[in-house]
C-alpha cells in the first residue's frame, strides 16, 4: 500500500502485474507505469520482452488461459513482489472471420484468448487480494457493445469480458477489490502494419475518416501517453469508489453512456 507520504492517486512503490506487456499497448502501459514508480511484475507468452522491457519489471511466460500455470505464475510474482496492490489485464488477441463461417476452431481460440485469461487471471489476482483490497482493470474493446463484422466472434469473446468485469466488481466488492474494464484505440504495431498495407488513395481516406471521428488529435492514441494515465488512476487507492464500469479511452471516437 503507499505509504502516509504519497498522494492517494499515487502508484508509487503499488505492486502491479501486467499482462500481455512484451508488446503492442502493454508494452506501453508497462513503461508509463514504470515511470510513474510502480513496482511491476510482467506476463508474456508467444513474444519474450525486448532489453529495453526486461529492466522494468519482474519477468514470467505464462498461457493465461491455463488456469494451473496462471495460479503459479502469479503466487510467484506475488511473492517476489511482496504483495499484490493491482492487475492490469491487457492479454488478448484478435483473430477475424466472418459470421457465416465461425467454426469450434475460431470459436475455441477467441474465447480462450480473451474470456479464459480474464476469468482466471482475475480469480488469481483476487486471491492475492482478499483481506486488503485491490485493483483490477480488463481491457474490454467497443466491438464488444457495437460488434464487429470482421470478426463477430471476438466482439463476441469482449462483451463476455465486459459481462465477467461487472460480474466480477459485484462479487468482489465487499472484500475491498474493485474491478473495472477501459476500450482503447491505440496505434499499435498491428495497425502500422495495416497503415502499410493501404494504398495512397487508401490511407488518405482513412486518416481523412480517422481526424473527422476522433476528435481530440484526429488521430489514434500513444499507448504510454494517452492510455496510461486512466489505467494509473484505475491501479491507485484513489479509484475505490469506481468498480464495475467500462471507461473508453479513444480520443472521443466513441462516447459510451454519453
Amino acid at each position: 500500500m503507499n505509504g502516509p507520504h504519497l498522494a492517494a492517486d499515487s502508484i508509487q512503490g503499488r505492486k502491479i502485474i501486467v499482462t500481455g506487456a512484451a508488446g503492442g499497448i502493454g508494452s506501453g502501459v508497462l513503461a508509463g507505469l514504470a515511470r510513474r514508480g510502480a513496482r511491476l511484475g510482467a506476463i508474456y507468452n508467444r513474444t519474450p520482452p525486448s532489453q529495453d522491457l526486461l529492466a522494468l519489471a519482474a519477468w514470467r511466460k505464462c498461457e493465461l488461459d491455463n488456469k494451473d500455470q496462471v495460479e503459479m505464475c502469479f503466487a510467484s510474482l506475488a511473492n517476489e513482489l511482496g504483495g499484490l496492490d493491482a492487475l492490469i489485464n491487457v492479454a488478448g488477441l484478435w483473430r477475424g472471420g466472418p459470421a457465416d463461417t465461425a467454426d469450434d476452431g475460431q470459436i475455441d481460440f477467441l474465447i480462450a484468448a480473451n474470456l479464459k485469461t480474464a476469468i482466471f487471471t482475475n480469480q488469481a489476482a483476487f486471491s492475492h487480494m482478499k483481506g486488503k483490497g485491490g485493483r483490477i482493470v480488463n481491457f474490454g474493446s467497443v466491438e464488444g457493445i457495437e460488434g464487429n463484422i470482421e470478426s463477430p466472434v471476438y466482439a463476441s469473446a469482449k462483451a463476455a469480458v465486459h459481462g465477467w468485469t461487472r460480474s466480477a466488481a459485484l462479487s468482489w466488492g465487499s472484500s475491498g477489490v474493485t474491478v473495472n474494464a477501459v476500450a482503447p484505440v491505440m496505434h499499435t504495431p498491428v495497425y502500422t502494419r495495416i497503415r502499410e498495407s493501404m494504398s495512397s488513395e487508401e490511407l488518405r481516406e482513412h486518416d481523412h475518416e480517422m481526424a473527422r471521428r476522433i476528435v481530440i488529435g484526429g488521430k489514434l492514441g500513444d499507448p504510454e501517453k494517452d492510455c496510461t494515465p486512466l489505467l494509473a488512476f484505475l491501479a491507485s487507492e484513489s479509484s475505490r469508489f469506481v468498480t464495475g464500469q467500462l471507461l473508453s479511452i479513444d480520443g472521443g471516437l466513441h462516447m459510451m453512456g454519453a
